[in-house]
């Protein structure tokens, strides 16, 4: 029989997998090693092992004892894992703008999650970084990992990952890309790779708002390089011992924007569901395309799962109050987030007088008129203002069919709320859309302005 001991020993061996409209203008041949194949979902279960494995061998880890570590959340669920199945606690320390769905996930192993400020200097007793070094000096039989610096982290890789990407192109990679944010992953590769053959470009991918870049290019860590970004993962304040900047050929720099709309596109073109520096390392590539050929192959390292973005760039109104969607916003967005979906019409059978007052009861400026369930036509506060005043001495019981206006034009759903927008005119103050309930609903001008993130 075949089968696994425990879940620990199915962590590596992840598969290559060619990337292809996503990379259409790209001429090399680009292969992913998806990481997300690991029980943890993320490169970091291969580090996460070798850390406790050395440290228990060392003797700064004894059973029953306590696994420290600072971890955006992928270290964390890989050292979960392991006190899991052999017995230790969990204390991890993590940052504000890590996602909810990471914390939740810790959690769901037994693990504490304390969160700490995101834009404080490493240094400072508040961050994630000084409070792990704290709470491991504190209690007793426990072990900081400490993934920056601990060289466990860099020599996983060395050791797994670059054996197997260079069996799996059987020696024929010319180039790895990854993001760098211990630099663990792409040092310890990038070191395997280069050990086979010089020739090979490593090329690391940071983000705006870290100081690797200026760094790797300088020597000098500039306080001016380092800002408050969003992507997670890559990028760092502080220089950990991990990254081998002599391995590392080039850094190019990504967006949070960029990256973001990079994930989005792998999931929907490659139907691989990818975290932010998945995203940040394929709009690396992209941006780098014109120094590759076709003769290269090119191997990207896509680190975890998008599942844990579900709630950030994976979610139209959080990359909407952002501006990295600020043209996708579409019919169906609009009435989703409409806050009063009540719809209003009145039948060919209705008078000026119940136009009137659903328009003064409920504040609203047009009124579709329907007959045996069609929009024969509209009538709107202008028109009706404009009729009882050229008419002083009619009744307010005209019927309203002989003051309606054309019917309001009916859009689809999926229309951008650019096309929308010509239809307004004097005439026109607004259109009529159906959802999938079989709801009807109007959108003015003033809807869409509302809907605007400002």
């Amino acid at each position: 029989m075949k089968y696994a001991e425990n879940i620990l020993s199915t962590i590596g061996n992840t598969p290559l997998i060619r990337l292809n409209k996503v990379c259409d203008e790209v001429e090399a041949l680009v292969l992913a090693k998806v990481e997300t194949f690991n029980p943890g979902h993320s490169i970091k279960d291969r580090m996460a092992v070798t850390m406790v494995r050395d440290a228990e061998e060392k003797r700064l880890l004894t059973p029953g004892g306590t696994i420290i570590e600072c971890t955006s959340g992928n270290t964390g669920m890989g050292l979960a894992l392991i006190a899991a199945i052999q017995g230790y606690k969990c204390i991890f320390t993590t940052t504000d703008k890590q996602s909810a769905e990471k914390i939740n996930l810790l959690k769901a192993f037994g693990a504490e999650v304390i969160v700490c400020p995101t834009n404080v200097e490493s240094s400072d007793p508040r961050s994630y970084y000084s409070v792990a070094e704290r709470l491991s000096k504190q209690i007793p039989n426990s072990f900081w990992c400490n993934q920056y610096d601990n060289l466990s982290n860099s020599q996983a890789h060395f050791s797994t990952t670059g054996p197997e990407i260079w069996e799996q192109t059987e020696g024929k990679i010319t180039h790895l890309i990854a993001g760098v944010g211990t630099g663990g992953t792409i040092s310890g590769t990038g070191r395997y790779l280069k050990s086979k053959n010089p020739q090979v470009k490593v090329w690391g991918v940071d983000t705006y708002g870290s100081a690797l870049k200026k760094y790797h290019e300088t020597g000098i860590l500039d306080p001016k390089e380092i800002y408050p970004y969003i992507t997670e993962g890559i990028g760092e304040d502080i220089i950990p011992k991990n990254i081998d900047f002599a391995v590392i050929d080039h850094f190019e720099k990504v967006s949070d924007k960029d990256a973001a709309l990079a994930a989005r596109r792998l999931a929907r073109e490659e139907a691989l569901l990818m975290g932010y520096s998945s995203g940040s390392a394929l709009a690396g590539l992209i941006q780098l395309k014109d120094q590759l050929t076709q003769d290269d192959i090119v191997v990207i390292i896509f680190p975890d799962h998008g599942s844990r973005y579900v709630g950030k760039i994976f979610n139209d109104d959080w990359m909407r109050e952002r501006g990295f969607l600020e043209t996708d916003l579409k019919v169906k967005d609009l009435i989703r987030t409409k806050q009063d979906k009540r719809f209003f019409s009145v039948t060919s059978n209705s008078t000026v007088r119940d136009a009137l007052h659903l328009m003064k009861e409920n504040d609203i400026s047009q009124l579709p008129v329907d007959k045996e369930d069609q929009f024969i036509g509209a009538v709107t506060e202008t028109r009706l203002l404009s009729y009882i005043l050229e008419n002083p001495s009619s009744h307010l019981d005209t019927n309203i069919e002989a003051i309606m206006g054309d019917p309001l034009p009916h859009v689809p759903l999926e229309m951008a709320m650019q096309d929308v927008s010509r239809y307004f005119d004097r005439k026109i103050p607004g259109v009529l859309t159906q959802d999938t309930a079989g709801n009807w609903h109007v959108i003015t001008q003033h809807d869409i302005i509302r809907s605007i993130r400002s």
